[in-house]
């Protein structure tokens, strides 16, 4: 393809935004006598010249990452097109996710994107175990991020079905630099970032024989509230069709059991009071808003160190030790705790029984039996929990040639700890039973001295849920050229693979158990073990001059859930200098993870309000059922591991062109195919409420049947899904001239079909620019970035754009909406003309975009989805790095 140099070739080629060529897992260097040395690249285990491949690869170096404004793992793969969603640490609002943050290519599910640091795995999170907690990657310590976006099953593991993510450190440091930045939002509220790097290296590799350099890194962020944004501070925005007010109030909602009269002292007043309301149903009771008292952005702090040390035995062998530290911390907010459904009866004895000596409101029609409550007890607090996460990874690896053989061994050792503690606001149930029963607490109005201690005293805290995942793995692998055809060399390569993998989930039952608000009340402590085993093997044949076949194949065997062969076969063609054409081809097995078999059940509640379906059906409840709790209402949802879920298979074909019409121009399209089967999730709460007749076994009842306890949604192998579209990419260098240098890149995703089946041979849902049940497929998404350089100045200006799609309509078809597009700007500058400093500055959200509305229920934050946009608003930066 006119390659002048495969060296400057493949440095020039990082820039572009989706690759021609595959990027190297190691920088090839020219011997003494100019030979090219061939190298390991991304997605193969042979060995060969950079420019000898033709992979799907999007690779993003570091300093890009400073130039857009990109200050965790997260932020960074949000840039990359065919990551279709993420998450992050404001879906840990509310949600139990422990802060972590994961990608999630394709939109297939974060368990089926592999993620790498230096081409071998990381332990998992804990609370989920599927996925790597992106938090734990230091980013200042990377080189660069390499994305493979054809599935790499054959390669690198069953679970590699959407792709692979290979985060890749610097080989080696030598000096010492100290970098120090800021984000600010425009705006006021909170959300302002810092972050101090520390890095130093000591010897050369080629000189010395040895390498030794460390990586200390510190990032915070403030916590940001919902109520400091215009657009996510109200739950309730009837012209829009959003009601999320909640039926758990304060002046609390009662329920008579002597007649079923429900009702407020407050409604008489018209429901006066913070964040309160008339029902909108047309009951005599109130609802009341707790969005204010929601984190958009919940404090967070990431600490990481990362040191490597290498040395060459000899000129043939290189050994490496790597050891990673990261500590994440998660604090977060949400609304004082519901207390309904949980028996909290009043008896006419308390002095705040409606019309009583305690001053509350006479309510007419009162049987003078029991009152049913159901009370958000506002003075005790906002819940707060505090998520703890911590990673340890140490490799010891050995490389290099062994006659005509080179040759990667490594044994790692990976552990990942979490850990969730109340630290305010959770109720201990019993205590506020007993409190309302003998009437020291006031549900209706303002405490006693003696209800406000005994409310305080009742506040729980302390862990209430720790996890541990280890990992300990050991891998070889050796490559070679074989023979000589006409057309080339044939090269061939085999490895092996044997891991152990443990899971612990830990649930403090004495504490969790008191409180039905923390979802764990009900779940016991789990464990898991499983030994993993793996041969593979690729062989690359050039059939005929610029042809080459690719073949590789992997077996892998689980213990606990058996075994799987997957083949995968790859085509190169390059009928000219100008164009390359490429093909692949795989099958894919991803077992069920520790987590999806054994991990503990929670009760929760649903996000939507729904009608129970046998206790008020149509909207009106039966004689005997509480209003309140029954009638469009969130109910609990039970949800956790399941020891018969069975393995995932995949197939993905794709097919490309690459275009290079000068040295300076590179254009990419590749098509994408993916089938899955036997997918592993929970049904959609919308569709077991709405589908009674079909899921009922699925509604667990309490003895007497006046009480919906949960609906079981376990994990499960639903249907199929299916997705296909295109990726593009171009990079663009535009010549030389007095005015600097100029390089465009593009990289764009553009999805032509996601449909995905709920149950087995059920109906197809299409989600491709539509909410579907839990969240939308974009149909396009880009990224492109324009930099400029100029002696010692340089600067960009990069977008960052979604398509818009049909929203959720969970309410009333009078509500249908779109969620507008969301295209967000950055700019940056930098001059390095101070001696050994250089200095950034930019800004993020350059035009001040606010997120697009959305009534979406997914996530605890309203007006908009987190998951996609960023609530911050224009956010200006500086950065400054002295090197020593």
């Amino acid at each position: 393809m006119m390659i002048e140099n495969v060296i400057s070739r493949s440095l020039r080629l990082m820039f572009a935004g989706s690759l021609v060529l595959g990027m190297q897992t190691v920088y090839a260097q020219e011997t003494s006598d100019n030979a090219m040395q061939r190298v390991e690249v991304t997605g193969s285990s042979i060995k060969r010249l950079a420019s000898e491949t033709a992979l799907p690869i999007t690779s993003i170096k570091a300093d890009d990452f400073v130039k857009q404004g990109l200050t965790t793992a997260q932020e960074v793969l949000s840039t990359i097109s065919m990551n279709q969603s993420s998450q992050s640490s404001s879906q840990s609002v509310g949600s139990g996710t422990g802060g972590q943050s994961v990608a999630d290519l394709r939109g297939i599910g974060s368990d089926k994107t592999l993620v790498l640091l230096n081409g071998r795995r990381i332990a998992s999170h804990p609370f989920n175990g599927s996925s790597v907690d992106l938090n734990i990657i230091p980013i200042s310590a990377l080189e660069r991020v390499e994305v493979l976006r054809d599935g790499a099953s054959a390669i690198y593991g069953t679970d590699a079905i959407g792709g692979v993510i290979n985060f890749i450190t610097k080989r080696s440091v030598k000096g010492g630099s100290v970098s120090v930045e800021h984000y600010q939002p425009q705006k006021a509220g909170g959300g302002d970032e810092s972050r101090l790097n520390l890095s130093g290296g000591y010897g050369d590799l080629n000189q010395d024989g040895f390498n030794v350099f460390g990586v200390v890194d510190v990032h915070r962020q403030s916590a940001l509230s919902a109520a400091d944004r215009a657009f996510s501070s109200s739950g309730y925005i009837p012209g829009k069709g959003v009601d999320n007010l909640s039926g758990t109030t304060f002046p609390a909602n009662f329920y008579d059991t002597g007649n079923g009269l429900v009702g407020n002292p407050a409604f008489a007043s018209g429901c006066v009071g913070p964040n309160l309301y008339k029902n909108t149903a047309g009951k005599n009771t109130c609802a009341m808003d707790v969005t204010p008292f929601i984190d958009a952005i919940p404090k967070t702090q990431q600490e990481s160190f990362l040191g490597k040390a290498s040395f060459k035995l000899n000129q043939d062998h290189l050994a490496t030790i790597e050891y990673l530290h990261s500590r994440s911390t998660n604090q977060a907010h949400i609304s004082p705790p519901p207390m309904s459904n949980i028996g909290l009866l009043m008896p006419s004895s308390s002095p705040y029984y409606p019309g009583g000596s305690g001053g509350v409101p006479a309510v007419p029609g009162l049987s003078g039996q029991d009152l049913d409550i159901s009370w958000r007890p506002v003075a005790s607090g906002q819940r707060s929990g505090y998520d703890t996460s911590t990673s340890d990874r140490l490799v010891l690896a050995l490389e290099g040639v062994l006659g005509a053989w080179d040759y990667n061994a490594g044994l790692s050792y990976s552990v990942s700890k979490a850990t969730s503690a109340f630290t305010g606001g959770y109720l201990n149930d019993q205590r506020i039973i007993d409190g309302i029963a003998n009437g020291i607490l006031n549900p209706f109005g303002a405490q006693s001295a003696a209800g406000e201690a005994y409310l305080q005293d009742s506040v729980l805290k302390g862990e209430y849920l720790s996890a541990k995942m280890t990992s300990t793995a050991l891998d070889a692998k050796i490559s070679r050229e074989l023979f000589n055809l006409p057309a080339g060399d044939v090269g061939f390569a085999v490895g092996t693979e044997f891991r152990n993998e443990k899971a612990e989930y830990n649930v403090n039952r004495e504490l969790a158990s008191q409180a039905s608000s923390s979802g764990y009340a009900d779940a016991l402590s789990q464990s898991g073990s499983r030994n993993i085993s793996a041969l593979f093997s690729e062989l690359s044949i050039p059939v005929v001059k610029d042809v080459e076949l690719s073949l590789a194949a992997r077996y892998d065997h689980y213990n606990d859930v058996g075994g799987s062969f997957n083949p995968k076969v790859g085509l190169r063609w390059q009928p000219t200098n100008q164009v390359l054409l490429r093909s692949s081809y795989n099958t894919g097995f991803r077992a069920p993870t520790l987590y999806d078999l054994h991990g503990p059940q929670t009760k929760t509640f649903t996000a939507n309000k729904y009608n129970d379906p046998r206790l008020c059906p149509n909207g009106v409840a039966i004689p005997g059922a509480n209003d309140n709790v029954a009638c469009r209402a969130q109910q609990y949802i039970r949800s956790g591991g399941n020891p018969e879920v069975k393995p995932e298979k995949s197939k993905t074909f794709s097919a490309g062109i690459v275009l290079e019409p000068t040295k300076s121009l590179t254009m990419s399209l590749d098509y994408f195919n993916i089938k899955l089967r036997d997918k592993i999730g929970t049904v959609a709460e919308q569709t077991l409420f709405d589908n009674y007749a079909k899921y009922k076994d699925s509604f667990v009842y309490s003895a007497d049947g006046t009480r919906l306890e949960y609906v079981l949604a376990t994990l499960d192998n639903l249907g199929e899904m299916h997705t296909a579209g295109l990726d593009l990419g171009l990079n663009w260098k535009l010549p030389r001239s007095q005015y600097g240098n100029f390089t465009f890149n593009f990289d764009g995703t553009w999805v032509q079909k996601y449909e995905y089946q709920n149950e087995r041979d059920g109906e197809y849902v299409q989600n491709v620019g539509v909410y579907g049940d839990n969240a939308p497929v974009f149909r396009w998404r880009h990224n492109a970035s324009l930099q400029w350089n100029l002696n010692k100045w340089s600067a960009t200006l990069s977008n960052k754009y979604m398509s818009g799609y049909r929203d959720q309509n969970y309410v009333d078809p009078e509500f249908e909406q779109s969620v507008k597009a969301y295209s967000v700007w950055s700019l940056s500058g930098a001059y390095s003309g101070f001696k050994n400093t250089e200095v950034t500055v930019g800004v993020k959200n350059l035009l001040n975009q606010d997120p697009p509305f959305s009534n979406q229920i997914g996530t605890f934050q309203t007006g908009y989805d987190p998951r996609f946009t960023d609530p911050l608003g224009r956010t200006f930066y500086v950065r400054a790095t002295y090197k020593f």
